[in-house]
């Protein structure tokens, strides 16, 4: 496979990235700027030097074009985008990112032909409203859904977008719905705190999760190995899938954290707010028509998170400039959660 991943030096990116190349694809990042810092993390120098870079605007059709073209791109998955709080404080911008973008890539991906195979696209859970809007049980991809955001609109428009281009031109592609994304690499956005509880952890301070409740903790390689089953597999349609990790409390989440590592019992607090973002989705219809496709237990998760941290730390490489962004953590108590 020849991939063009758009936005690929992000967290789920580099993880993606790392997958591929172990399967002996050939990988192109178009992106703005050049910044693998991500792929460091996880990946050996020899192996961040396979990954191409070229650089370019998601908004204009023209460069994605000329680089589908030149490279002779096969697949292309679709991660460029701007996150909540940006989307909040310039819904122009975000619009012009998210939704435009996105069609550039759909039209560029028509020009192309039969050139390429497959698109897969980052959608999000955040198309789903607050819990309270939702029956109980795992819910559907295809129930209702209520955004409570300017970002979680612009993708339900995207996921639109994709059928339409379907139904005239007969592109398939592939949508996926990801909620908390934890791993290496993860350290923007509010469901990162989990990650950086973790790596604090490894780093031997206090952290505070600033919310509480219920979320969908997904492993990143568990999400990476997604997105790259569904630009393999055989597909005709444009559907979009949610993804399902551990449906799990904070509470849930900071006892497996001090299994783990038990010093964690001392250093990492939390809240009690519950994100407005229904959690109990269900993966039913991506794993028949993707799968079988195995999820990391969480306490694993977790484990391999912080080995890789302690391996970044013994090398002198652990980041903490994420941690240093972050609010001040709250008093810490050694009271069970």
């Amino acid at each position: 496979m020849r991939v063009l991943i758009t936005g690929g030096y992000g967290f789920i990116g580099a993880w993606i990235i790392r997958n591929l190349l172990s399967q002996g694809a050939q990988v192109w990042v178009y992106d703005l700027k050049e910044d693998p810092r991500r792929l460091r993390l996880i990946l050996p120098e020899s192996e961040v030097q396979k990954v191409q870079f070229v650089s370019g605007d998601v908004t204009h059709l023209g460069q994605l074009q000329q680089v589908i073209q030149q490279h002779a791109i096969s697949h292309v998955i679709h991660l460029a985008g701007l996150q909540v709080p940006t989307c909040r404080a310039n819904p122009i911008l975000g619009a012009t990112v998210n939704v435009v973008g996105t069609l550039c890539v759909f039209e560029a991906v028509r020009l192309a032909g039969s050139q390429i195979k497959r698109l897969v696209y980052a959608s999000t859970a955040a198309v789903f409203g607050p819990p309270e809007k939702y029956p109980a049980g795992p819910l559907a991809d295809d129930v209702k859904l209520f955004p409570a955001t300017h970002y979680g609109h612009f993708k339900v428009c995207n996921e639109g977008n994709a059928a339409v281009y379907f139904q005239d031109f007969g592109i398939s592609s592939v949508g996926l719905r990801p909620w908390t994304v934890y791993g290496v690499g993860r350290d923007l956005g509010m469901t990162s705190e989990p990650t950086k509880a973790i790596k604090s952890v490894v780093l031997k301070r206090p952290y505070h999760i600033s919310y509480g409740g219920w979320q969908d903790l997904q492993y990143v390689n568990d999400v990476a190995l997604a997105f790259i089953r569904a630009l393999e597999a055989p597909y005709h349609g444009a559907k979009s899938y949610n993804l399902r990790g551990a449906v799990v409390d904070i509470q849930t989440f900071h006892r497996a954290l001090c299994e783990v590592a038990p010093e964690a019992k001392n250093l990492i607090t939390h809240g009690d707010r519950q994100l407005t973002i229904a959690f109990d989705l269900s993966d039913e219809a991506f794993q028949k028509d993707f799968g079988p496709l195995p999820k990391t237990p969480l306490q694993e998760g977790i484990r391999q998170t912080i080995e890789i941290f302690k391996q970044l730390q013994s090398q002198g490489k652990l980041d903490t400039a994420d941690l240093e962004a972050s609010p001040a953590p709250a008093p810490v108590t050694t009271d069970e959660p």
